[in-house]
């Protein structure tokens, strides 16, 4: 599988990393209302084609891997769609800086929005002036409030990706010869924000699952560290949480900012993986020397590059007046059919308007380790 390419990334290990289920739900171009969708049919009403859409395509912050993979994906994908994707975004996970690239996407005529919301409240206003300024919003990677976009494309569902992450987390502590099960374990989260949708969810999710299956856990900080994704903050942070954690076990980046961070904090204090298990969701390549030098066991993600083209094309597909209910297929040139399901899919409770408003979920994740992690060029 050497120099695998974006587009044959969807291979898989680890049991739980593979999950089928593709997802999508329904509201108003605009945003959702709170009536609950119906049964949808088997393919979407037809519309306009995607030929000649713009898409204004926001990261929470531009200058990282990851977003950065994933604009390098939804452009590889994009010429070959007809459609152009504007890269717009701030150095900094700031909502203002969000909000003022929101209007300028607005100010400058795209026709839709597809973004990653550093905080879905701060970002409310903005996303609804768009919709009634005739743009279709959609989110991928860090949903909005569900009624102030169409279709979101997500990673997983809290509870898949919750599972992924203490899946590795038991690997890393096994790798250094503590039973998870048994032994005591001293642990920790280190992420972006607080207002952070997705992350929170997974943070959530694993916190359940940790208490049921591992009582035997201590987290040592349960207000968590948050380094707002900023690539010099999150080693400071990271430095800052060994200095109060002397005896840590186990610390959880399920950001693809802290993870990096945190891990040149435990180089920067002589740490290797059998001192402490660090682990995480970033892109391979920006963990691949510390894997290296033996700072880190495993790590995972899923294929941002995929996932930002699919947020893109349902936005341009939207945006060329073709609609969807739940249980519609939308099919994507070279990527393949998707599903759209119901809001409550990512979040519990919520519910989904009749038609263009819902979810799509990538269908598999991958762990990176020493044996695959140079397969990958992202």
């Amino acid at each position: 599988m050497k120099d695998m390419t974006r587009r044959n990334f969807l291979k898989v290990a680890g049991a739980s990393a593979t999950v089928a289920g593709l997802a999508l739900a329904g509201c108003d171009n605009g945003g959702g209302t709170d009536a609950p969708a119906e049964d949808g049919g088997d393919d979407a009403a037809e519309g306009g084609s995607v030929e000649g859409m713009t898409v204004a395509f926001i990261p929470k912050v531009t200058g990282n891997a990851f977003f950065e993979s994933a604009n390098n994906g939804a452009q590889e994908y994009a010429g070959t769609w007809g459609i152009t994707v504007d890269y717009q975004g701030s150095p900094q996970a700031a909502v203002a800086d969000q909000v003022e690239v929101i209007n300028q996407a607005v100010a400058n005529g795209a026709d839709a929005i597809c973004i990653s919301t550093v905080d879905a409240n701060g970002v409310s206003e903005a996303l609804k002036a768009a919709t009634e300024a005739g743009v279709v919003v959609t989110t991928w990677d860090s949903d909005a409030n569900p009624e102030d976009r169409t279709l979101m494309v997500s990673q997983g569902t809290p509870d898949i990706l919750a599972d992924m992450l203490i899946e590795m987390a038991v690997a890393g502590l096994a790798d250094r010869g503590v039973d998870a099960a048994n032994d005591p374990v001293n642990y920790c989260w280190h992420y972006s924000q607080a207002t952070v949708t997705d992350q929170n969810s997974w943070h959530d999710a694993a916190e359940v699952k940790i208490a049921e299956q591992y009582p035997n856990w201590t987290n040592v900080h349960p207000d968590n560290y948050y380094s707002n994704q900023d690539a010099e903050q999150a080693i400071t942070i990271g430095e800052g949480v060994l200095d109060a954690n002397p005896d840590i076990d186990l610390i959880i980046c399920n950001d693809s900012t802290a993870l990096p961070g945190q891990l040149q904090a435990a180089e920067n204090k002589g740490l290797t993986k059998d001192d402490v298990t660090i682990t995480g969701f970033a892109s391979p390549q920006s963990c691949v020397s510390y894997c290296e030098n033996g700072t880190l066991y495993n790590w995972g993600l899923w294929d941002c590059a995929v996932q930002g083209a699919m947020g893109c094309y349902v936005a341009a597909y939207l945006a060329a007046g073709n609609t969807v209910k739940v249980g519609d297929t939308i099919s994507i040139p070279e990527i393949g059919d998707v599903t759209i399901e119901e809001n409550s899919s990512i979040a519990d409770g919520v519910e989904t308007a009749a038609e263009n408003n819902g979810v799509v979920l990538l269908p598999e994740r991958l762990i990176f380790t020493s044996e695959n992690m140079n397969d990958y060029d992202f």
